[in-house]
């Protein structure tokens, strides 16, 4: 599973900074993947309202939005964190939130479905200078609309008044254990999960298909991967096109090999779309295969028969779990 943390202060050791490298810390150390994005220093230029996204589902944009889009989309939690300015994120921070409009339009303009909305979480870290009483509720209604457009489920939120300088979070009698026992509270059950890798030799279509189908059907109780042992430069957009016809969202997807698919933990089971014999890969690890006919180029058709021949499978194979 993936845990990403996105740190919002211009200050990278700041307050926190350090509040969310304690969540982070305790992930990794209960077996998570994680990853630390510091917003500050990337190149990601405001929202322009062009209103591309709304039309076609992409922003235009060419900047490190880019590569954070499919990162928001593989994760299984997302933690913003971020000093309160003038009672709400900074500013660096509030770019991210505003090019994230992207993703909101593809499930409310165009109605396509990312397969792990279900399942993601997202939960807010914040620090301020004031004591003030509602110093923490803009950036809480904030972000409770960004892990929407995101898709998350808002968890929560820890916030701490009157921390200013740097390293106060360090002296605050419960704030490091605090994000600790959050992050024990959030992961848990998530790593219970049984894990699933489904390959292929690309990962472009089949594979691709079934992990969607595992993660939109059972993402509570399985961890679905796909990988292939040869990966493309892309997905297949027949493939895409196809699972949009069901309302079911691939943007954002990359094929990715099966020593990518594996950083974490081995799996539990391993299903081959038909093309590859992947048991000496996985001793002791039950693994079955599934023979489907396999894209074929420009042919749209063919690409309708396997999706509709892989969700029954994926159905069934997830009663034997």
């Amino acid at each position: 599973m993936l845990v990403l943390g996105l740190q919002g202060s211009p200050r990278v050791k700041g307050n926190s900074a350090l509040l969310l490298a304690a969540f982070l810390d305790e992930a990794a150390r209960l077996g998570a993947q994680t990853e630390l994005i510091n917003v500050a220093p990337k190149k990601i230029t405001p929202c322009q309202e062009c209103g591309n996204c709304e039309k076609k589902g992409f922003c235009p944009i060419d900047d490190a939005m880019q590569d954070m889009y499919p990162l928001l989309w593989r994760a299984d939690l997302i933690v913003m964190a971020t000093p309160i300015f003038f009672y709400g994120p900074t500013a660096q921070m509030k770019a991210v939130i505003d090019r994230s409009q992207a993703l909101w339009s593809r499930k409310y303009a165009l109605g396509l479905e990312d397969p792990g909305r279900k399942w993601r979480k997202g939960f807010l870290l914040a620090v301020g200078a004031t004591k003030g009483k509602n110093l923490f509720e803009g950036t809480i209604l904030t972000a409770k609309y960004f892990f929407d457009a995101v898709g998350a489920r808002f968890e929560g939120s820890l916030g701490y008044r009157q921390i200013e300088h740097m390293g106060d979070i360090q002296t605050h009698p419960t704030a490091l254990t605090d994000a600790a026992q959050k992050a024990r509270e959030l992961i848990s059950p998530l790593l219970d999960r049984k894990k699933v890798l489904f390959v292929c030799t690309e990962n472009a279509c089949r594979s691709q298909m079934a992990s969607a189908f595992a993660q939109m059907h059972a993402g509570d109780r399985v961890e679905s991967v796909s990988a292939g042992s040869s990966p493309a430069a892309e997905i297949n957009p027949l493939m895409v096109a196809a699972m949009a016809e069901k309302g079911i969202d691939m943007a954002y997807r990359r094929p990715v090999s099966i020593e990518q698919a594996l950083a974490g933990r081995r799996p539990d089971r391993v299903v081959s779309m038909g093309s590859m014999d992947p048991q000496s890969l996985f001793p002791g690890i039950p693994v079955e295969s599934w023979d489907l006919a396999g894209p074929a180029a420009g042919q749209i058709a063919v690409m309708r028969e396997d999706r509709d021949a892989v969700e029954p499978r994926v159905l069934g194979l997830l009663k034997t779990l």
